[in-house]
């Protein structure tokens, strides 16, 4: 009798851990699913947003190329080509060296207006910027610059070059763009350095100016529409940070640095399909 007992004690004791552990596991896998689809999410809707991030950027490259080409046409070309137009309008009432002269004069400008043309038509785009590299892409802007005589550039170089893959060159090309566009637009600076630092674990994007300089914290405010929040928005997208440092009649600095190396992980965090 006391080993039947003793017998049914066990199996009950053994149905009850049996359950136990059914339950635990149970628990287990329903907790794993919950985490693996919040994970499954999170990398779906980083895809996305890099997806959307990099649209952005090439949108307003193309609207930026455009707005130049605009400019240039208008305000180079299209005159150009006006006072060849009245110049040999007048031909009629010159004599013949006069009449050679204007001729010669008027060849070299339609000369000029091809040369323009030429440059316009190498215009910076996505597909040019690839084919560039950042180093060579941000060498033409600033040489639009240099020709406008808006403000004196500088380019420096340390450190031996490398890639850093098509689509962070990208957007760093248009961090780069921003910082000088806003530059021109609001800091009344007489000179602009940008500085490519190539070190084997560090690449440092520079952009420093003599303007009249800014409060940071009011500019990277939630209420603010400057373009500073985009740079850190976009580092951050990229696998790296921005650092901005500005006071009322100092100047601005901007410093984007990138971990090189991390390509692999960037890659992976960016783009989940590639790790299978």
């Amino acid at each position: 009798m006391l080993q039947s007992q003793e017998n049914l004690l066990l199996i009950v004791v053994g149905t009850i851990l049996l359950l136990l552990m059914g339950i635990f596991i149970i628990g287990f896998m329903f907790f794993y699913q919950r985490k693996h689809n919040a994970y499954v999410n999170e990398r779906s809707l980083m895809r996305m947003q890099f997806s959307q991030e990099m649209l952005k950027a090439q949108v307003e490259i193309q609207e930026q190329t455009l707005s130049h080409i605009s400019r240039e046409i208008h305000d180079n070309i299209g005159q150009v080509l006006s006072f060849v137009k009245l110049s040999l309008s007048s031909l009629k009432t010159l004599d013949e060296q006069q009449r050679h002269q204007k001729i010669d004069d008027n060849r070299e400008l339609i000369t000029q207006a091809i040369s323009d043309l030429r440059d316009l038509s190498k215009s910076l785009s996505f597909e040019r910027i690839k084919s560039l590299g950042l180093q060579s892409a941000i060498e033409a802007e600033l040489d639009r610059v240099n020709k406008s005589g808006l403000v004196k550039t500088k380019l420096l170089f340390d450190g031996e070059q490398y890639p850093l893959g098509a689509e962070r060159e990208l957007v760093l090309f248009r961090i780069f763009q921003e910082g000088l566009n806003n530059a021109l637009k609001y800091s009344n600076a007489q000179n602009l350095a940008i500085s490519l630092n190539y070190s084997p674990n560090l690449f440092i994007l520079s952009i420093e100016d003599d303007g009249v300089g800014f409060e940071v914290a009011d500019k990277l405010g939630e209420n603010s529409g400057s373009g500073l929040r985009n740079m850190e928005s976009r580092a951050a997208i990229i696998g790296g940070s921005a650092k901005i440092n500005s006071q009322p009649g100092s100047g601005c600095s901007i410093k984007i640095s990138l971990d090189p190396l991390a390509e692999q992980k960037y890659v992976n965090r960016n783009h989940p399909d590639s790790t299978g």
